[in-house]
């Protein structure tokens, strides 16, 4: 019931790191590459949104000093990927529970539901999976190839943002840049949320061998669950005691 949230996160995850599908031959003259800017306090991440209260401009490691644009902005397209599929799996892991007509309700964690799934299904969630990741890549990636050595490894376009694919079916997309920024940060702060809640669901299927519905949690055993503990074995000590 909960195998396809666990998968598709999975499987997401794993496709986002990939390079690029539309390959061209070598060709053209060698052009010298710029030395890009370096980030500074004045710009936090090239003033990329995210440095929102109450962490504001969150970089503990200092990774963002001496980073290229380019490498901040790669850094954000895989935040924001990842982001979007830990949302998808964890909203997957808490519908799925009740609704899942695609498979059987065989309960038990996903982790042990997904050798059971059929062929066919892995098939076509790989296939979607990489017409998603090829559509994604052609949009922003640059073609590794297309440059005399490995500059373009990796690497967006330069007039790409990231984040930016083009998918507005519904037309939410504010025109303002105000709220367009506000809209971003929301994602972000979503996105982030998201691959937490998606992990510990991962995590707590894999230690408790339970789905989240199964659990008998309860927010006082959740407070108070060291001190009924506590009573309870000394409630056992004495009665022990007493017996003998």
């Amino acid at each position: 019931q909960n195998q396809i949230s666990f998968v598709i996160a999975m499987s997401l995850a794993l496709a986002s790191s990939s390079l690029a599908l539309n390959v061209a031959p070598r060709s053209g003259p060698v052009k010298a590459v710029a030395a890009e800017p370096v980030a500074s306090n004045a710009d936090f991440a090239y003033g990329l949104p995210g440095n929102i209260a109450p962490a504001g401009n969150f970089d503990p490691a200092n990774l963002l000093e001496g980073t290229s644009k380019s490498e901040v902005y790669r850094w954000r397209e895989a935040e924001l990927t990842h982001g979007r599929v830990g949302m998808l799996a964890a909203a997957g892991f808490l519908v799925q529970e009740g609704f899942h007509p695609l498979f059987s309700a065989d309960g038990g964690p996903a982790i042990e539901q997904i050798p059971a799934l059929p062929p066919a299904i892995w098939f076509l969630m790989t296939l979607g999976i990489g017409i998603c990741e090829t559509l994604r890549i052609q949009k922003g990636w640059e073609n590794p190839y297309s440059g005399d050595g490995q500059e373009n490894i990796q690497k967006l376009k330069a007039d790409y943002y990231p984040g930016d694919l083009g998918f507005d079916p519904l037309g939410l997309k504010p025109t303002d840049p105000a709220e367009l920024r506000e809209m971003q940060e929301k994602e972000l702060s979503h996105g982030r949320l998201g691959m937490l809640a998606a992990a510990g669901f991962m995590a707590q299927e894999a230690v408790s061998g339970k789905t989240w519905s199964q659990q008998d949690v309860n927010f006082e055993g959740l407070l108070l669950g060291g001190y009924f503990s506590q009573e309870a074995a000394e409630v056992a000590r004495d009665a022990a005691a007493s017996a003998l």
